[in-house]
């Protein structure tokens, strides 16, 4: 019953993962390759993060 008013951690970070891969997508198509990279390189240690968590 109290698990309802927990928040998700997780839930968060897809959310963050989520915006970030839409920033990086409308970067590569205004032609921002440096952009992209960074904005993918962002993307990938939040979902390195959520794996961890995933797996605890």
């Amino acid at each position: 019953m109290f698990r309802l008013f927990k928040k998700d951690p997780a839930k968060q970070l897809r959310e963050q993962y989520a915006k970030l891969l839409e920033e990086a997508r409308d970067l590569q198509r205004k032609g921002d390759i440096k952009g992209f990279a960074q904005k993918s390189a962002e993307a990938e240690e939040i979902a390195k993060k959520l794996e961890e968590i995933q797996q605890s």
